[in-house]
Formats: structure tokens, sequence, C-alpha cells
């Protein structure tokens, strides 16, 4: 069991939990900190003092006294009017994420629920209860409210979660209610003391979901793109020279390093290189013997992004905070920890990195199917005319890598205001994760054909082989998808390759380590 304390949850804890279901606990130091905070809270909420979203409206309506005997009907209000979230659902994968994260914001202390409430939601989590989240409505200030209500409704047995019909909380088309879904799972709605509503929702937690699993997503797919890239160099009989050592020591960037790194050791004994050690060619071109300046520069984008995250996945975002004193007589706070704008431009930086991968992977398929520039037959087919081989193939990943370049527009220079302009500049966290997501994919893909156009010219050039690397991730490929000898639709062979990419499989494939 993972034990949230606030402080120390990683990206790989974090995928355990929204990728393998681990079970998730609260630590014990948390629980005294959470009960600390509450006793702050419910000292306030018996006193006269006017304190933010313990006894007053939200947003605009601040100012305005709510009576003590209204103070529960406020919360669930407030979680009623904020589930106002539109489009499509967010994964249960990105769900989960969003609850552990929430759960280890509130484990902090600093937001003055209750113990049990907290463990409501840790329990939502282990019995696979998934609220449906929309996937659209927050403007990343204050924080993601409108996803969170969304995700807390379900506590309090209103709102619905993703059902199969098959079991609580699969991922299908179908919703179950709340209420249902909670008596499915042995669980009972709870109800609100004063604040909970606004602690559940007030962060950053739905956008920092979105984007942790962009970011391990595309930290994988930096290392393929090591590997599709030397599967190209080789096909094209490219030079190693460009990646020894002595060129990179200079030029100190780690994610440079490492890709050279990489590019030497994946290409290390290839017949096909042996083949061509004095061909006399100078140098090749820039998708070939710059690929370690290119892909270490998204690596090194991937590297702050990763920073960014790991202390947003543990930071307090709430507002107002509560700093529990002696005794509990501490106070409440406003401030303004729920602005997404680490995450906007991290999200951003994403799509930028992403990209960088993605333009020149696809610079590489392009010499791959070009005779005159490969040396060999056109579109990588033998019965070119009657056949078009990887001509679409080629085609789609210049389709995909366009929008990839439209999606690059930044979202985080973007602000409207909310709220009656007491929001006055908002981050739009949501939307650049979001889009981040959606860049990630498309180069995921793009990469994709860039393996099926490589793999292709790896026959091609039988009976030189290349090395024993990249002929063990050949062969993985060659296990899902067949040698083009006719044509077919390249569709599912992309998406078995892409699938590959997801999983890690050609990084274990090589038998060496890939950094």
């Amino acid at each position: 069991m993972l034990l949230l304390s606030g402080s120390d949850l990683t990206l790989a804890d974090l995928l355990a939990i929204a990728d393998d279901r681990a079970e998730v606990g609260l630590a014990p130091d948390a629980r005294r900190r959470v009960a600390a905070s509450r006793a702050v809270v419910d000292a306030k909420a018996a006193g006269d003092e006017a304190v933010y979203g313990v006894n007053t409206g939200f947003g605009n309506f601040a100012e305005t006294r709510i009576d003590k005997h209204d103070l529960a009907a406020l919360q669930l209000n407030l979680l009623r009017s904020h589930a106002a979230g539109v489009d499509t659902p967010l994964p249960v994968r990105t769900v989960r994420a969003a609850m552990a994260l929430r759960a280890n914001v509130l484990a902090k202390g600093f937001s003055g629920i209750r113990v049990e409430t907290l463990e409501a939601l840790l329990a939502l989590l282990n019995r696979g209860v998934h609220p449906r989240v929309p996937s659209r409505g927050s403007v990343g200030a204050s924080g993601d409210l409108a996803p969170l209500a969304h995700l807390a409704l379900v506590l309090v047995g209103e709102g619905s979660t993703l059902d199969q019909g098959s079991g609580i909380g699969d991922q299908g088309s179908g919703r179950l209610p709340g209420a249902d879904a909670l008596r499915k799972a042995g669980l009972s709605p709870i109800t609100l003391g004063p604040k909970e509503g606004l602690a559940l929702i007030n962060g950053t937690q739905v956008s920092t979901a979105v984007l942790a699993l962009a970011l391990a997503d595309a930290e994988r797919l930096s290392r393929a793109a090591d590997i599709s890239a030397a599967l190209s160099i080789d096909a094209l009989m490219g030079s190693m020279h460009p990646f020894e050592q002595r060129i990179h020591e200079p030029r100190p960037f780690a994610g440079q390093g490492a890709s050279a790194d990489n590019l030497l050791r994946l290409l290390d004994g290839s017949g096909i290189n042996a083949a061509h050690v004095n061909c006399g060619r100078v140098q090749d071109a820039y998708s070939m013997r710059c690929a370690p300046q290119v892909h270490g520069a998204a690596r090194e984008a991937l590297s702050w992004i990763r920073h960014i995250v790991t202390i947003e996945m543990n930071a307090a975002t709430d507002n107002p905070m509560v700093f529990a004193g002696a005794a509990g007589a501490g106070e409440i706070v406003s401030g303004g920890n729920f602005h997404g704008a680490p995450l906007a431009l991290a999200a951003d930086l994403l799509v930028l990195a992403v990209a960088q991968l993605a333009t020149i992977s696809e610079r590489r398929s392009e010499r791959l199917v070009n005779p005159a520039l490969s040396g060999l037959p056109a579109f990588l087919t033998q019965h070119g005319g009657l056949q078009s081989g990887l001509m679409i193939a080629q085609v789609t990943a210049a389709a995909l890598t366009s929008e990839i370049k439209t999606l690059s527009h930044p979202a985080s220079v973007d602000t409207i205001p909310t709220s009656a302009n007491k929001e006055d500049h908002v981050s739009m966290s949501m939307h650049a994760a979001l889009k981040a997501e959606r860049a990630l994919q498309l180069a995921i893909n793009v990469i994709a054909v860039e393996i099926l156009c490589a793999c292709q010219a790896i026959d091609l050039r039988a009976p030189l082989e290349s090395s024993p690397p990249l002929m063990r991730a050949h062969k993985t490929v060659r296990e899902r998808v067949n040698k083009l000898v006719d044509d077919r639709s390249p569709a599912p062979d992309l998406d078995a390759i892409a699938e590959m990419i997801r999983a890690g499989k050609l990084e274990y494939a090589t038998g060496i380590i890939v950094n």
C-alpha cells in the first residue's frame, strides 16, 4: 500500500495508482496534521469572525456572510453549482491520478478537511469507483474547480461514475449514478462539514494529473525516438561518427549526451554500417547527424517539466489555507496557490518538446521512402507503380506533424477574466495539459510511422543486418507487423507499433539500457 503523506509522492507512485490500481492509504503523520487543521476550521466555524470559504460565499460572493445553520448547505451547493464541465470524460487512469493527487494535497494538512472525508476519497479510489469527469470547463484558477466538483459529487452520492455495465468504474460510454456506484462498492455518501466542499475542489490536481501522465509517456517516447532514429540512420547507411562522445562532451547538455550515447550503443556492431564504412560520404543530413542535439533538447525540456510536476504533486494548492497552531488555535489565510501558471508553462513546453521529436522523425521517414535520398525502392515497395507501398504512411506522419505544430501555440499566454472579474488573471493550465496530451499521442504515431518505414528498409537491406540491439527491436516489431510484400492497410500496423511505444516494449527488446 502506498501511504500518502503530502510530501513524497513520485511520478512512479502516481503511475502505479493510475495504471496498476495500487492501493492507497493515509500516513500516520498526515492523519495528525489533517486532524489539527480540522480543529482550526471547527473553531472558526463556531465563532463569529468572517472566514472565506467557511462562513462566506465564494468568488465574487466572498463578502456575503452565511448563517451557521446553512454552512453544510453552502458546501453542498458549491459542489453542485461548480460541476459545470462539458465534453468527453477523462479516462479512468487520469481520474485515478487526479483522485490520488487531491488526496495527497489534503494529506498535507492545509485544507481543513476531516480525516473521515479524506478516507472516503481514498475508499473511492481503492474500490474502483471512478467519477465521470468532463474534460473541459477549467481555466486553471481557482484551480480545476469544475472537474474537481464532478469528482467530489460522487462522495455525497450525486454526480455519476464511469460504468460499462460489467463492473464499477470501468471506462465506457455509459454512466452509473454516484449513489448507485457507492452502494455497489459497499460505501455510503458523506455529509460535508464547513469548508469541506471547498477543500475538495480548490486546486490544480486535474491539470497536474493530465500533465503528469503525459510527461511519463513523453519520457518513454523520447527513448523510443532514439531507437527509431537509430533504425532509420542504419537503414539510410548513415554514419555513427556524429554520436561519438568526444563531439558531445564540449557541449555538455545531459539530454544531448544521453541521446548520443543511446544512438552509439544501438548502432554498435551493425553489419549495414560496416558495409559502407568507406563509402566516401562526408556528412549526413541534419535529421540524421543532429538527432542527439534535437532529441537532447526535448529531453532537457522534459527534465524541467518533471521538476515542476514533482513539486506540484506534493504542493498545497488550497485557498484559503489552514495553519494549525498550538492546541489547534491557528489561522486561515487567503492566498493564490491554486493558480496553475507553472503547470501551464510546463504543459506548453511539453508540446514543444514532442514537436521536436516528431518533426525530425517525419523528415527521416521522408528520406526512407524517397529513392533519391535512400537508395532504396520508392516508398519501400519492390513493386512500385502497381503498388504504393508506404507512400501514404509518410503522408500521415506529415499530417500529424502539421497538427502538432498548430498545437504548439501556447495556452499559457492566454487569460480571460472570470467570476465578475474577481478572477481577472487565469492560467489555462487545464487547456494546456489537454493540448499536451493530444500532441503527445500524435507524436507517438509519428514515431510509429518512422519505425514502420525503418523496419521495412532494414528488410530491404538484406542480407545485410543491423546491430544486435536493433535487430532485436526489429524482431519485436515483426512479431506484430509483417514485412510489407503486397499492399495492405498500414493503419493496423501503425496502431500495433504505437502500442509498443506506449508500453515501452521496444526499449526492453533492444537488450540494452536505453537512457
